[in-house]
């Protein structure tokens, strides 16, 4: 069937007709919030303790949490045209912050995998899209900054506030923390979502500023999901992503009693879920503009190399000081981060703007899949030898398997082969 062409946006003149700025502060606050549940493994321990369950029992949340993310931001994409982007992400908040309140009462493993698990997880979903969408239509201009920093936030958010979470656990037990978050979740979410809402018909973007630019505009291939999933190497792009990401979600769902058991305080312990957000951001922002003038398929080749050096690295200098432990979990988290960014690009780059939200989707569910592979592996190993060894060195393997998949990796053969993949700009 035949593909249509769309030319990149052109860069716009610094005279926006409406203040444009409300959705990023809604962007923010909806992500902020939401971003929290990276910090789950913040209360492992104490569950673990009171009601002794297991570590791969424990980690499952993380699992669920991801998983239905993944499959609930391509049902999201689906309807958010029809009942509009503040629905969807009021959907997400009220999902997120109920899911975490009803938590609060958990007394058994299928009441915390339904509330922490399905429902913060599909909360998740509904809420991670509608930032991205809407920051695109209002800032045509910027929609790639606006992209990175959509996402930096969602990825910060553990950093803020799985710390603090920590500290009310010792000081107040899970049940009450859950409680607060809850709440004041709910209001970050609910305003959040307020401030998010389409341009009106009539919004006009500020006028395009003379480009010195000798390049033509980039054109785009625009390929509906039906035509993606005939491909043969969106699979082995997909395979990359999953493996790719497996460190990153591994080290994630058992950051806290990994730290720990490397000799780390509770407080220091809490203390590495701010670094990792850091790195995560870091990673989402500085090699998102970095795949901007190498390519996104080379920046993702460079950064699993890296991964694989650091996971293994991390396991094997866990005991070296604090300063090492941190410098090399900032840069495991860095991969990760930069793969949640570039791989978002790079689907736009492949397969053009107009159905980003369904072929990325489609794409994140490999994300999905990280976390359910990232998780097991990590509680898995830990249940069945007593050490994270063979979880962190596997890792690394799999990553190996994921450079293998980038190297022979290609756009689809339809795009135009004159047109450098680095030099695209992702619009939703």
């Amino acid at each position: 069937m035949p593909l249509s062409q769309t030319a990149t946006t052109p860069r716009y003149a610094e005279s926006p007709r409406q203040p444009r700025w409300p959705v990023l502060v809604g962007g923010g606050l909806l992500n902020v919030a939401l971003g929290t549940y990276y910090a789950w493994s913040v209360f492992v321990p104490a569950l673990e303790r009171e009601f002794g369950w297991t570590r791969p029992q424990t980690s499952l949340v993380a699992t669920i949490d991801m998983v239905m993310l993944a499959s609930m931001f391509m049902v999201a994409g689906i309807v958010q045209d029809r009942i509009g982007p503040r629905t969807v992400a009021t959907i997400g908040g009220l999902l997120f912050s109920l899911g975490l309140f009803l938590a609060s009462f958990t007394q058994s493993l299928g009441m915390l995998y339904a509330t922490w698990g399905v429902m913060v997880g599909a909360g998740l979903g509904f809420g991670y899209l509608a930032p991205i969408t809407v920051g695109s239509k209002w800032f045509p201009d910027q929609s790639g900054l606006v992209n990175g920093l959509a996402i930096g936030i969602f990825a910060a958010g553990s950093g803020i506030f799985g710390p603090i979470a920590g500290i009310f656990v010792e000081r107040v037990g899970w049940r009450t923390t859950f409680q607060l978050m809850a709440g004041l979740f709910f209001v970050f979410t609910m305003v959040g979502a307020y401030l998010l809402k389409n341009p009106p018909a009539d919004f006009v973007p500020p006028a395009p500023a003379a480009s010195t630019s000798p390049r033509r505009p980039r054109m785009y291939l625009d390929i509906p999901s039906s035509e993606v999933l005939k491909m043969p190497m969106f699979y082995v792009l997909w395979i990359a992503y999953a493996l790719g990401t497996t460190a990153g979600t591994m080290v994630i769902s058992q950051l806290v009693p990994f730290a720990r058991s490397a000799g780390l305080g509770a407080r220091e312990a809490g203390f590495a879920i701010t670094i990792g957000a850091i790195g995560s951001a870091s990673g989402r922002f500085f090699s998102g503009w970095l795949s901007d003038h190498l390519g996104r398929l080379s920046t993702l080749r460079a950064i699993i190399v890296l991964s694989m050096l650091a996971t293994p690295l991390l396991y094997v200098e866990r005991s070296s000081g604090i300063v090492l432990f941190y410098a090399l979990l900032f840069v495991v988290y860095y991969c990760y981060g930069t793969q949640l960014s570039v791989y978002t690009a790079l689907a736009g780059d492949f397969y053009g703007p107009k159905y980003l939200a369904t072929n990325y989707g489609l794409l994140l569910l490999a994300w999905g899949f990280a976390g359910v592979l990232g998780p097991v592996i990590g509680s898995r190993v830990f249940a069945a030898t007593g050490t994270y060894q063979w979880a962190f060195f596997g890792s690394a393997v799999l990553a190996a398997a994921a450079l293998v998949n980038l190297i022979v990796v290609r756009p689809p053969e339809s795009a135009p082969a004159s047109e450098p993949t680095a030099n695209a700009r992702v619009r939703a």
